[in-house]
């Protein structure tokens, strides 16, 4: 699988501003933009649906949807548009989802390896275009068909973090988008997605893992970091002990920041060490940038999506990333 380089973009901006920012990263070699799928945003598959009007050369789908706030059926509908007003460059991102969203949404998280594998299989069936029927452990279908973007081939990602998620994905999926931004999260990852992949026949050569990073550059580290580090004290704030452990990150350093939301955002802003930033985000100037980034694709990484913040301002940072970082890395 050769390196490439994916942007993620949050749908809490006008369709319009969106298709001129991945437009801009077209322009500047990226070569996939990820859309984030959450119903509190505008609609994702609407958004990608005009981006891929706007543009002519960069993959887009979303990163990630979920299996329960739409049907498989709704779902083939929505990417298969996306593939034809694209021209055929439609991905899809699918993973299960945020079970605290689901539980204010009230909506029972059910099986959830069993729901994205089910919803996977339908999709690709009813992009065939055929008539079909399924009776999986969670997913019914009496009689479903598209009649449209017959026979579509769209690569399937699965945002995977879970150890039976991560199988699953290099099972039955072309990539996975795994949230991570250092080599420790891609030490046992890679593994699982290698055994996956093996495990099914397939090759892992053939496999593309996208590592979904908390993204800022800027031309100092000191910029850059001050646009990281709200988004690093939002990763430290939910994530669980378990997670420091493997970093080495002190559990007193992380009950600062913890502490620091009850008092104010800007307190657990400034409780944010240089460790933390080290471990959930790549941040600095460009050549700070391709040093850690070049470690991730030691690691196994073969797509590296440059995720929120991006830097203290996006159209600087894309201009960054496809002038000074990505040269660096593709030739």
């Amino acid at each position: 699988m050769e390196i490439s380089f994916g942007i993620e973009f949050l749908a809490n901006e006008p369709a319009e501003k969106l298709a001129e920012l991945v437009k801009f990263s077209e322009e500047n070699g990226l070569k996939y933009a990820w859309i984030t799928d959450h119903y509190n945003n505008r609609d994702a598959y609407a958004v990608l649906t005009h981006i891929g009007a706007n543009t002519s050369k960069i993959n887009i789908g979303p990163g990630v949807t979920n299996p329960y706030t739409r049907t498989p059926p709704q779902l083939a509908s929505a990417i298969a548009t996306v593939n034809e007003v694209s021209g055929g460059r439609a991905i899809f991102g699918i993973g299960p989802g945020d079970k605290v969203t689901f539980d204010g949404l009230g909506i029972e998280w059910v099986k959830p390896l069993s729901m994205v594998r089910e919803t996977v299989e339908i999709v690709r069936k009813l992009l065939t275009g055929k008539k079909i029927s399924y009776d999986g452990k969670v997913c019914k279908i009496k009689s479903a068909k598209l009649d449209y973007q017959k026979g579509a081939e769209i690569p399937v990602y699965i945002g995977a973090q879970g150890p039976k998620m991560l199988k699953l994905a290099g099972e039955i999926a072309e990539g996975a988008l795994v949230n991570g931004s250092h080599p420790r999260d891609f030490e046992t990852a890679v593994k699982l997605l290698k055994e996956g992949c093996e495990g099914a026949g397939k090759n892992f050569n053939d496999f593309d893992v996208a590592a979904y990073t908390s993204f800022s550059i800027a031309d100092t580290k000191e910029e850059a970091e001050k646009t990281a580090k709200p988004v690093t004290a939002f990763i430290v704030a939910g994530s669980p002990d378990t997670v420091f452990e493997k970093h080495g990150i002190p559990i007193e350093d992380v009950n600062k920041v913890r502490d620091g939301f009850k008092e104010s955002f800007g307190a657990a802003i400034k409780a944010v060490t240089p460790e933390m930033l080290d471990c959930f985000s790549i941040c600095g100037s460009p050549d700070e940038c391709i040093e850690q980034i070049d470690s991730l694709f030691k690691a196994g990484v073969t797509q590296m999506i440059t995720g929120s913040p991006l830097g203290p301002e996006k159209s600087k940072s894309i201009e960054l990333i496809g002038k000074e970082v990505i040269p660096h890395f593709v030739k």
